[in-house]
């Protein structure tokens, strides 16, 4: 998993399979610190709820194509998670 800023929105009027309804996001990685760590990403919203500005967690690869009904649709990125706090130790 990997945090994450949700910068904006993808408008997408074709979709692959699977796809119908789900949100794609601009998201801008971050390290631990909370700063840009690396290139923007196309996430799908699994959470059915995030927008432009929050703190999110995203999961990539495998357990993104996982994180959607129905499983297995094709996807990178997913976001899984709204962030409320991070306390760093």
């Amino acid at each position: 998993m990997q945090l994450g800023r949700v910068r904006g929105t993808v408008v997408a009027t074709i979709k692959a399979e699977g796809l119908a309804g789900v949100r794609f996001l601009i998201v801008q990685p971050l390290d631990d610190h909370l700063r840009p760590d690396g290139s923007t990403v196309v996430a799908a919203d699994a959470v059915h709820m995030a927008g432009p500005g929050e703190l999110v967690y995203m999961v990539a690869s495998r357990e993104a194509a996982e994180a959607l009904e129905p499983r297995f649709v094709p996807v990178d990125h997913a976001i899984v998670g709204i962030v409320d706090e991070v306390a760093l130790s």
